[in-house]
């Protein structure tokens, strides 16, 4: 699934943030590591909220 990030340049490198996922964050000192490490905080984020709601994860097509 496709997910919106945004990314802002910052005096440590670059801050990325998912707006659809709210707390869901990363950072990296370019804006490629940036968008690979939001990959892994997405993933994280989902798995956590289907650990703590007793759910599971589904890859759904729309």
């Amino acid at each position: 699934m496709k997910y919106p990030v945004v990314v802002h340049k910052s005096e440590h490198g670059y801050d990325v943030h998912c707006p659809i996922l709210k707390g869901c964050h990363s950072q990296g000192d370019t804006v490629e590591e940036a968008l690979e490490n939001i990959k892994g905080a997405i993933t994280t984020y989902l798995e956590m909220i289907a650990e703590e709601t007793k759910g599971s994860i589904y890859k759904v097509v729309l």
